[in-house]
């Protein structure tokens, strides 16, 4: 008995119901091919789902950067490792895969002056993650200060804090800047505490430890809190010239060395 043969209007609507675009768009193309050179139906079947499947991940990939408010320019790719040596590009190479520190609920810490370069740096190992498959989120540590604190106000704390375990990591940036009053405050610590060794965190800071006392008014969180950030923590501390500053001078100095060469020609 010869098997039905389906028309090419109704396979569209059938590959629309259980939502597998990709396929949809690529199948004429394939089964014209499998035609012509004899495919056994495994191989067919095979080439679509791949193509369905990295499309997905690709889509999902996206959808990710997109939540994470990560600025596109501040990749891996457009951060120089040579303005800042104390950096070793291997190590955080390694940390960009996400594999063993995420897992652990570990912490980055990254010091230094302002415009030293740790927010680029920070959001270049959140892009690489959310390129091998991790959820991210990037915020200014005074906005997401602010947004806890509106939530306790409402008796909606636990919710919150719920709602951000999705990320596997959360990069708060300028945490030196999140001098509030004890009651704001203590959402941050708070936020430390419920994601102590289970999910991690990215801190950037201008100032160090001992410096902490502007951010928690009160000298005991204080303690704890870096206590539970230096736990399972990797830190890098960026004591160097303004990393912008640099780069716009490198920029500046550019044209200068090429008129001097075609002068010289």
């Amino acid at each position: 008995m010869n098997a039905p043969a389906y028309e090419n209007g109704r396979l569209a609507l059938m590959l629309n119901e259980p939502r597998l675009p990709t396929i949809g768009r690529f199948w004429p193309e394939f089964a014209e091919r499998s035609d012509k050179e004899g495919w056994q139906a495994s191989r067919l079947l095979g080439a679509l789902l791949e193509h369905e499947l990295a499309e997905r991940a690709k889509r999902r990939i996206e959808r990710h950067r997109t939540e994470s408010h990560l600025d596109p320019t501040k990749t891996l790719a457009t951060f120089d490792f040579g303005m800042v040596p104390m950096v070793s590009k291997a190590h955080v190479t390694a940390l960009a895969t996400g594999e063993s520190w995420l897992e652990k609920g570990a912490t980055i810490l990254l010091f230094g002056p302002l415009r030293a370069g740790k927010s680029h740096l920070g959001s270049a190992i959140g892009h690489a993650l959310i390129d091998a498959g991790y959820r991210v989120l990037f915020t200014r540590t005074s906005e997401l200060v602010q947004k806890l604190q509106a939530a306790r106000q409402s008796l909606q704390l636990p919710s919150a804090l719920a709602k951000l375990d999705r990320f596997d990591l959360i990069i708060l940036d300028d945490l030196s800047y999140a001098r509030k009053d004890q009651a704001e405050t203590s959402v941050l610590f708070e936020l430390i505490a419920e994601r102590y060794e289970r999910k991690s965190l990215l801190i950037t800071a201008n100032q160090p430890f001992s410096g902490w006392n502007d951010v928690f008014p009160d000298p005991g969180m204080t303690v704890a809190a870096i206590d539970g950030l230096v736990h399972h923590s990797t830190i890098f501390e960026l004591y160097v010239e303004s990393y912008r500053r640099r780069k716009a001078s490198d920029k500046q100095s550019a044209p200068a060395t090429i008129t001097m060469e075609a002068r010289q020609l």
